[in-house]
């Protein structure tokens, strides 16, 4: 039985969006035993994944490097015959490298991909057609197969599904107002000034870490009139998934979040500040929207991934978008 192992250690943005490809190698593969590596963090977004084998976990915070040799002797233990890296790291390069796997698969871009047994070009874009992040990683196994890219996709389980059963008994919004990044983050006053104009009827719930508890608090504290409840903290990664999925819509920035939502089918509204959707990091949900600044701006977009303050000052990219864009996908009715 052959088996397989797909390296993906960075933020959580990134593993859900890398669940595609384990859907397509599912589908390619359907016998083989596919095991993933994540960072120390992400591993509870596999639990009770219907066809992911083991999740092997690297330590990064502590001891960073005795735990990457760490990994690597247990990953070379389990002899693979086939290792697909995501990343285009020097660390991650290496753990491929040292596998000792029969074939080694990644992007050129990494520093050790001369190594491996095949490299595949990594570009943002193929002439005018963007391509989705997701389609970028189907690129390491596409001559392979005889399938299209497939969409991430996530797996609550019923005790996820029951956690959260409580919270659905009304027609509700949720709202992930946080980002790891200033720029990627719709800014506070003008989550409150949106919340303001949401029609009384949906309860609101706003999603979040737990390092988001304050920024959601202070937004329910503006609004008391509202009927707003915060989960930042109190839900798993699997648990939001599932809330997302039945929630009447969901507004999230350029972020985590926005792929929660793509990975389970959830309706959602991506408010893109600094950063632009051509990057390819978009909603994939068949039911999305994406809000931006409707005039150009020069500076816009800023970078790949956002920054801790607007190079400008004036953060236009966020400040000029209008309520009357992100009221347009709430239902009518």
């Amino acid at each position: 039985m052959q088996k397989i192992l797909v390296i993906q250690t960075a933020f959580i943005g990134d593993v859900v969006l890398v669940t595609g490809l384990l859907e397509d190698l599912h589908i390619q593969y359907p016998n083989a035993v596919i095991d993933i590596l994540l960072r120390k963090g992400n591993e509870t977004l596999f639990h009770e994944h219907p066809f992911i084998n083991e999740v092997l976990i690297w330590n990064k915070k502590e001891h960073k490097y005795f735990n990457l040799f760490k990994i690597i002797q247990q990953i070379r233990e389990i002899q693979y015959d086939l290792v697909i890296n995501v990343q285009r790291f020097a660390a991650t390069g290496l753990i491929t490298v040292l596998s000792g796997a029969k074939e080694t698969i990644g992007f050129d871009k990494n520093p050790f991909s001369h190594l491996f047994t095949k490299r595949i070009p990594h570009v943002f874009s193929k002439g005018e057609i963007v391509l989705h992040e997701v389609e970028r990683n189907f690129k390491l196994i596409e001559d392979a197969t005889h399938i299209q890219a497939s969409n991430p996709k996530l797996y609550p389980s019923l005790t996820d599904q029951a956690a959260i059963a409580i919270l659905t008994h009304q027609p509700y919004i949720c709202i992930a107002p946080a980002s790891v990044w200033f720029t990627k983050q719709f800014p506070i006053i003008k989550w409150i000034e949106f919340l303001q104009v949401i029609p009384d009827k949906y309860q609101i719930y706003l999603l979040g870490a737990p390092s988001d508890k304050s920024l959601c608090k202070e937004i329910m504290d503006a609004l008391p009139e509202k009927n707003i409840s915060v989960l930042a903290g109190k839900l798993n990664f699997l648990e939001s998934a599932a809330l997302m999925e039945k929630a009447v819509m969901n507004y999230v920035n350029d972020s985590a979040p926005m792929h929660f939502a793509s990975a389970v089918n959830a309706p959602v509204t991506a408010i893109y500040c600094s950063t632009i959707p051509a990057f390819g990091y978009g909603p994939l949900s068949s039911k999305s929207s994406i809000v931006e600044i409707l005039e150009p701006l020069v500076c816009r977009p800023c970078g790949l991934h956002g920054k801790k303050a607007c190079p400008e000052t004036h953060f236009n990219c966020a400040m000029k978008i209008r309520n009357e864009q992100l009221l347009v996908s709430l239902p009518n009715d």
